[in-house]
């Protein structure tokens, strides 16, 4: 069963210039934010004992499928800006989990994991499970594949609009 339509009323235009608390917490946004939130501190929660964050994870993951990928192809792999992703790798670095070399013919940066980088991201394997099911738990099967489909679609419709680029390594630009 479809749960009723979650969009608030409009406000009647007496109201409309009084801050709503109702309004704010059912807006989308908020709701997409929150929902980060708590999916980071559970993917965090989860992954405590290696110290990785659900950024690291990604990058981590995407280096493990494209070895010696591009820093700037990095980046659009994950929808991180460039600040963004030259933080998250700095930190990697200096825990010794990736490299990066330089190729100053072509004025650009490769990354790849270490033997360590890879290590780590075969033992975070299992608890970054358990953070996807925690997360999707209060969820029944159907209810869960709809969230999925329906941030797809959202993401998908809307790629546009975002503030870094998302491009897939290998995807047709």
């Amino acid at each position: 069963m479809v749960s009723p339509d979650p969009v608030p009323p409009p406000v009647p235009a007496a109201d409309a210039s009084e801050p709503s608390l109702s309004r704010l917490y059912a807006r989308p946004g908020f709701l997409l934010r929150r929902a980060h939130q708590i999916s980071a501190a559970v993917f965090e929660e989860e992954c405590r004992a290696l110290q990785l964050t659900p950024a690291q994870y990604g990058v981590l993951t995407v280096l493990q499928a494209h070895p010696g990928l591009g820093q700037s192809s990095l980046a659009r792999a994950l929808g991180f800006d460039k600040v963004t992703v030259l933080r998250v790798l700095r930190g990697l670095e200096g825990r010794g989990l990736v490299e990066r070399q330089v190729d100053t013919a072509r004025r650009s940066v490769s990354v790849a994991l270490t033997a360590e980088g890879a290590s780590v991201l075969s033992q975070a394997q299992q608890p970054a499970e358990r953070a996807y099911r925690r997360l999707l738990g209060p969820l029944d099967r159907q209810q869960q594949r709809q969230l999925l489909d329906l941030l797809q679609l959202l993401t998908g419709e809307l790629e546009d609009a975002a503030r870094a680029p998302f491009l897939p390594p290998g995807a047709d630009v």
